[in-house]
C-alpha cells in the first residue's frame, strides 16, 4: 500500500514528478522481475551524456541473492533498519578515468543523470526508489573489486512502496511527515554583473 505526499509547487508539475518522493516503507514480498527491471536500466542507459561517454555503471543485486546481502552489508546501520525491505538494491557508479587515463569530468552529473531517469521510469511503472549516501565506499570496491576508475555514487534501494510497514519511531514520523524543499527564489543565482572595485 501507498502513501500519496504530493508535491506543493508553486507550478503544475508533470504527476511523475509531483508524485515523487523517497520512501523507507517497501513490500517485503514484492519481486522486482526481468522485465521491469529490465525497464529500468534502459530507462537509465538513455539518459543525457556529455560527449556520448555513458559514465554510469550498475550493480544490481535482488533479495534473497547472496550479492544483496554482501551489498546490504556496507550501508550505513540507519539504513540496515529498513533497506532490506526492498525488492532490488543497486549500487550506482560512475567511471570517472576513462580507458585512456583521461580524467571524465562530466561523469558524476551525468551519473545523476542516468539515476534521475531511472527514477521517473519507476514512478511510472508504480515502484518506489529510496537513494541512498548512507554506505562504506571503501567497503564496497572492496566487496565487489571496483577498479580505481569507478567511483561509487549511491545505493538505491527499488521496490513496491508499503505503508504499513513498521518501522522505529523517528522514521515513521517522517515517513508520514509532508515532504519540504526551500522556497524556489532561494535557489536562484542573481544574474546582475558584479561592479569592479
Amino acid at each position: 500500500m501507498t502513501l500519496s505526499k504530493p508535491a506543493d509547487t508553486s507550478a503544475a508539475l508533470h504527476p511523475l514528478l509531483a508524485q515523487r518522493w523517497s520512501p523507507r516503507g517497501f513490500d517485503q514480498v514484492h519481486e522486482l522481475d526481468d522485465e521491469r527491471l529490465t525497464t529500468l536500466l534502459e530507462a537509465a542507459r538513455w539518459a543525457s551524456s556529455a560527449a556520448n561517454t555513458q559514465p554510469w555503471r550498475f550493480l544490481v543485486t535482488r533479495r534473497g541473492e547472496v550479492a544483496f546481502k554482501r551489498l546490504f552489508g556496507t550501508l550505513a546501520p540507519g539504513n540496515q533498519t529498513w533497506a532490506g525491505g526492498a525488492s532490488a538494491l543497486v549500487l550506482v557508479a560512475a567511471r570517472t578515468v576513462a580507458e585512456n587515463g583521461d580524467e571524465l569530468p562530466w561523469a558524476l552529473y551525468d551519473t545523476g543523470q542516468a539515476v534521475a531517469s531511472l527514477v521517473v521510469q519507476a514512478q511510472a511503472d508504480g515502484l518506489a526508489v529510496h537513494q541512498m549516501g548512507g554506505f562504506d565506499r571503501a567497503a564496497v570496491a572492496a566487496e565487489f573489486c571496483l577498479d580505481a576508475g569507478l567511483t561509487p555514487l549511491v545505493v538505491v534501494a527499488v521496490g513496491r512502496a508499503d505503508h504499513t510497514v513498521d518501522l522505529p519511531t523517528p522514521l515513521a514520523e517522517r515517513e508520514r511527515a509532508p515532504r519540504a524543499r526551500h522556497p524556489l527564489g532561494t535557489l536562484l543565482l542573481p544574474a546582475e554583473a558584479r561592479s569592479a572595485a
